[in-house]
């Protein structure tokens, strides 16, 4: 004959149970243990974040010939500037046949490495990795920026090559005098239009919309500054063509530069504060 000996288990409510029917006992009942040392996992690096959104823009066949494009167009006009006028073209003249390409087209690359996490469907991993959307939004930004730095170096080597060129088979006359004001709009031009691009792209979360308002948007604006008088004044504040030209001619006074901070803070910093809003809190499917 042998004992039996049933163990109680102390409840919250200070009564006793069997521990056979512990297992029955509610849920909230038990108190889970916490793991103990160093978290087995950490977040995902910042630095990391940015070479993914890179990779997204330049490794897409999108991206890819959207580069392509530019670079074939920017061949173009370098090469009609050195045949025509015997190739008699100021430095400045050069950079800008490489930079106005690359602030035209550069944008819509921003703003298909926005658009396509919902176009493509790649939201889910892209959030469910690294669920802080803001860092995503932060990653987006830099790289896009990154890219607009290094197009713009390029287009001032593309420039400088041009030129040389120019002066050696041509047999030109050179002229490298370019104000400090002018490499600063011309720099200021394609990072400018890059920053707005994904701004856009966070703004609509649509590649056909953000591509059409960014570039109808602000030529509308522009023609009817042009054209309706009433509106004359309203254009000198927020037509970015208008507040950025001064930048290219090497001279800009104080009113001016309120007018390119105020058209600034309307076509890139609004649609990016916006952007980066809507961005963190939108539905991923």
């Amino acid at each position: 004959m042998t004992a039996t000996t049933t163990t109680t288990t102390q409840v919250p409510n200070g009564s006793a149970v069997s521990k056979n029917a512990e297992s029955a006992l509610p849920t909230h009942a038990k108190v889970p243990s916490r793991i103990a040392g160093p978290r087995p996992t950490t977040g995902v690096p910042f630095g990391r974040l940015v070479h993914v959104e890179l990779r997204k823009m330049l490794d897409t066949r999108a991206g890819r010939w959207l580069l392509i494009g530019i670079g074939a167009i920017i061949a173009v006009a370098l090469t009609i500037m050195f045949f025509n006028e015997g190739g008699q073209h100021a430095f400045g003249e050069y950079l800008q046949a490489t930079t106005m390409p690359m602030a035209l087209i550069l944008p819509v690359v921003g703003i298909l490495a926005v658009t396509s996490e919902w176009s493509q469907r790649t939201g889910l991993v892209t959030f469910g990795l690294e669920p802080r959307r803001m860092r995503i939004a932060w990653a987006k930004l830099l790289s896009a920026l990154f890219v607009g730095v290094c197009a713009f170096a390029l287009s001032l080597v593309l420039a400088a090559l041009a030129h040389q060129a120019a002066i050696t088979f041509r047999g030109i006359t050179g002229d490298w005098s370019t104000d400090a004001l002018v490499l600063l709009g011309a720099g200021g031009y394609v990072l400018l239009g890059i920053a707005q691009g994904v701004g856009f792209g966070m703004l609509f979360k649509n590649t056909p919309a953000a591509v059409v308002v960014f570039f109808v948007l602000p030529t509308a604006w522009s023609i009817l500054g042009s054209m309706v008088s009433w509106l004359g004044d309203a254009a000198t504040w927020l037509d970015m063509n208008q507040t950025m030209q001064p930048l290219f001619e090497g001279s800009l006074t104080g009113a001016q530069w309120a007018h390119l901070c105020t058209s600034v803070a309307v076509w890139v910093i609004a649609p990016l504060a916006v952007g980066i809003w809507r961005l963190t809190r939108a539905e991923v499917k």
